[in-house]
Order: C-alpha cells, then sequence, then structure tokens
C-alpha cells in the first residue's frame, strides 16, 4: 500500500478562486496545481448552448500529492464546504515521487 495519494478535484470555472484560497488554507503545505482544461461528455445536462455547440465544457483542474494520513481529513473539508456545488474529484495512489 502507498503512503502518498494524487488528489484530482474538476471544478467550475465560477469555483477556481475559492478553491484555490481554500486549498491554500487547508493544503498550503504541500502546494498544488490548477490548469484550464475542457470537459467533454455526452450528456448535455448543465450546459450553456456555446458549450453545446462547442462540444466541451470549460472547468479547472487541481492536483495534489496528500499524505495518507491527511485524506480523510481533507475530503471530509472538501465535503463539508463544497457539497452541492458540482465539485468532481479522484483520490489515486502515487507509485514514486520525487524531485529530480
Amino acid at each position: 500500500m502507498t503512503d502518498n495519494y494524487l488528489v484530482t478535484l474538476i471544478a467550475a470555472p465560477s469555483l477556481e478562486e475559492t478553491l484555490v484560497d481554500w486549498l491554500l488554507s487547508h493544503e498550503g503545505r504541500y502546494g498544488f496545481t490548477s490548469a484550464c482544461v475542457a470537459g467533454h461528455a455526452s450528456r448535455h445536462q448543465g450546459l450553456s448552448l456555446e458549450e453545446q455547440v462547442a462540444g466541451r465544457k470549460k472547468q479547472v483542474r487541481f492536483e495534489m500529492h496528500v499524505h495518507q494520513a491527511d485524506l480523510a481529513g481533507l475530503l471530509a473539508g472538501l465535503k463539508e464546504d463544497f457539497t452541492g456545488t458540482g465539485l468532481h474529484y479522484w483520490v489515486s495512489p502515487v507509485m514514486e515521487c520525487g524531485s529530480l
């Protein structure tokens, strides 16, 4: 079993600044990466007309390495503060990481 996990968050652009502030105050010791991404799906529910025509939805992706001991607390905090916002997440084990 690994001690490190990669937490990925996908959020609407309207949540970007709120999430940046939240992550800096809760997970600032690890740091995180964010990038603008395009979401693609066959469902058009919740898409604007422009997004339906373009076939993509603008979103923001956040990624951070989290130690196993901190993972449950991070997820609980996100669930408490972002329920109902459409924030999507997943957690993946990190087999190896480091700086070169």
